[in-house]
């Protein structure tokens, strides 16, 4: 018998060897987001409101896919949010029914730090039920691929400080 998935939210819980400091460092810089996410991130302070764009370009055919995004709450060390995966030609600003939520929480551990990670608002995109679970297998995926490359490079961070 087969269950179908709620689609409602992406989270996942990491341990990383590093201080919440340099945690979040490596989410809200764009030097390291390139790293970590293979995006070029145009330049934003890691701020509420703040806005910037992520572009990623496939190696082999130099196709661009770009994004943008709004910060939501930048609460260093502890917390990193952001929205993005909304039309920049509409008229609101990116918000609940119009992009997917983003949040890293950072909670020390030890002497690293618990990351609970949770991406939101499949739902609330209004998707019909196709796109929504194309888009959100896509997201799980993509996250379960970038995910232990943002710990590793904070893993590296903290070990050459």
């Amino acid at each position: 018998m087969e269950t179908a998935m709620e689609y409602g939210s992406i989270e996942r819980e990491l341990h990383i060897d590093a201080s919440p400091e340099v945690v979040f460092e490596v989410l809200s810089s764009p030097e390291h987001i390139r790293e970590w996410w293979s995006a070029e991130t145009t330049a934003f302070e890691p701020a509420a409101g703040a806005t910037a764009r992520l572009t990623w370009t496939d190696q082999d055919t130099g196709r661009q896919q770009s994004a943008p995004f709004t910060v939501v709450e930048a609460d260093p060390p502890r917390t990193f949010s952001f929205r993005w995966t909304y039309d920049e030609t509409e008229t609101e600003a990116a918000g609940p029914g119009n992009s997917l939520l983003v949040t890293f929480e950072l909670v020390p551990a030890g002497t690293g730090t618990t990351v609970r990670f949770r991406e939101s608002g499949y739902r609330e995109r209004g998707w019909e039920a196709a796109v929504l679970e194309a888009h959100y297998n896509d997201h799980r995926q993509g996250w379960d691929f970038y995910l232990p490359r943002l710990v590793a490079t904070a893993d590296r961070l903290a070990a050459a400080r």
